[in-house]
């Protein structure tokens, strides 16, 4: 059986979830309900292999290893994460438009 991660999203991730979710609900309703499903099964599958997803070119500027899962046509969502033992942290969502991320 494959090994299992417990799956924590930090109140930074909540909140940019929220905030994305909000920006793309006043655009599109329909859309915004779709994107949030596709972000909440990907983070929910980040408990089995999360190593599956590459380590992120921001990764150098952290103390920790940072991984990112992306998420969308033309990779346009990143969901950066750590993994510790069997602890998988959300920290950060971001869209791929945007600017690399910096600590």
């Amino acid at each position: 059986m494959a090994r299992q991660y417990r799956v924590i999203v930090t109140p930074k991730a909540a909140d940019d979830l929220r905030q994305e979710h909000e920006w793309l609900q006043e655009r599109n309703p329909r859309a915004a309900e779709d994107w949030l499903t596709g972000m909440r099964k990907l983070i929910l599958g980040l408990a089995s292999m999360p190593q599956a997803h590459a380590v992120a070119p921001e990764s150098a500027e952290f103390n920790v290893e940072i991984r990112r899962a992306l998420y969308g046509r033309a990779t346009r969502w990143r969901v950066y994460f750590t993994i510790m033992d069997e602890t998988v942290q959300v920290l950060h969502v971001r869209h791929g438009r945007r600017s690399d991320w910096q600590p």
